[in-house]
């Protein structure tokens, strides 16, 4: 009889131990315990945003939208001059800027730029743009009074190719330096060769009168990396700017220019340079944050604004 029970022990411990290991080998399909997720949450979200003005909001000091006028909505400024410049529908969101050999100009200092409130930035926009085969065109500028080169010159060099050339658009914006007697650059091009340590390939968006094109700048004073976006990817060859004398200020006093700099301005000419034409195209969306926006936020304001959100 003690024998039987003992078997019947072992039998017992083991069917135990079987069933104890085959719970612990079944895989769980929340082993971290996460929260659960309710899919209706997320319905009509491009990349988590109902709106590119989620992205930063603390850090946006400065946002054209042009829908009911062409004021800078954080501080409600108007424009003080302009020539050729008409709001029309079709924008990325709403309405948008039409500049026809056109400019705005704001001869405010604004709070947001000044020197010791804006050391980093991220410039983004959108453009309908074409290439022209004579002049370079200056989509925003923050402006020197009676200087050439601005503490931000988002240049397009529209001079390069002719208005049939919808493949290519070379963009090399500028920033002034420190001591604010020379600029540092970046520009989309070809770098090196393939196997070469900083090998870039030409990265190019397209571009057209009808086609909208989202592009970005951003600065890190700590880095010195100046980098270039068009349509959510990263196209500069150059952007290691370096630190030191080559830092980027903001120096004052300056002013906003759009669609041009001061030589396409009556009465504002600085030099005899005439590498510029007032723009001829479409704005839209001009949003200046002061920082860098990270790789993700970059993608989701240029899929925001695919989206018209």
């Amino acid at each position: 009889m003690m024998k039987i029970f003992k078997i019947n022990q072992i039998r017992w411990i083991f069917f135990l131990a079987v069933t104890i290991g085959v719970n612990a080998c079944q895989k769980s399909d929340n082993p971290n315990n996460l929260p659960s997720v309710n899919p209706a949450d997320y319905e009509g979200k491009v990349d988590g945003y109902d709106s590119s003005d989620q992205i930063f909001p603390n850090n946006l000091k400065a946002y054209w939208s042009f829908d009911d006028n062409t004021n800078e909505k954080k501080s409600n400024t108007a424009v003080t001059q302009t020539a050729n410049a008409t709001l029309s529908d079709g924008g990325v969101r709403g309405k948008a800027l039409s500049l026809n050999a056109g400019f705005l100009y704001f001869d405010k200092a604004f709070e947001a730029f000044k020197t010791d409130n804006f050391k980093s930035f991220t410039v983004s926009v959108w453009v309908q743009i074409l290439n022209n085969g004579s002049k370079k065109t200056m989509v925003f500028q923050l402006a020197r009074p009676g200087i050439f080169n601005g503490n931000i010159n988002f240049v397009l060099e529209t001079n390069l190719f002719p208005a049939s050339e919808i493949d290519q658009l070379k963009i090399h914006p500028t920033f002034t330096n420190l001591a604010g007697t020379g600029t540092q650059d970046n520009i989309n091009t070809k770098r090196d060769n393939p196997g070469d340590p900083n090998y870039v390939p030409y990265l190019t968006p397209k571009i057209g009168a009808d086609k909208w094109t989202h592009l970005l700048l951003s600065y890190e004073t700590t880095t010195g990396m100046f980098d270039i976006w068009a349509d959510g990817v990263k196209v500069g060859a150059y952007p290691g700017r370096g630190v030191g004398a080559a830092t980027f200020k903001s120096h004052e006093p300056n002013e906003v220019i759009i669609g041009g700099n001061y030589n396409v301005i009556p009465g504002k000419t600085v030099n005899a340079d005439v590498s510029f034409a007032p723009m001829t195209g479409r704005i839209d969306e001009i949003r200046i944050y002061d920082k860098v926006l990270p790789q993700a936020y970059i993608k989701a304001l240029y899929n925001l604004g695919k989206a018209g959100k």
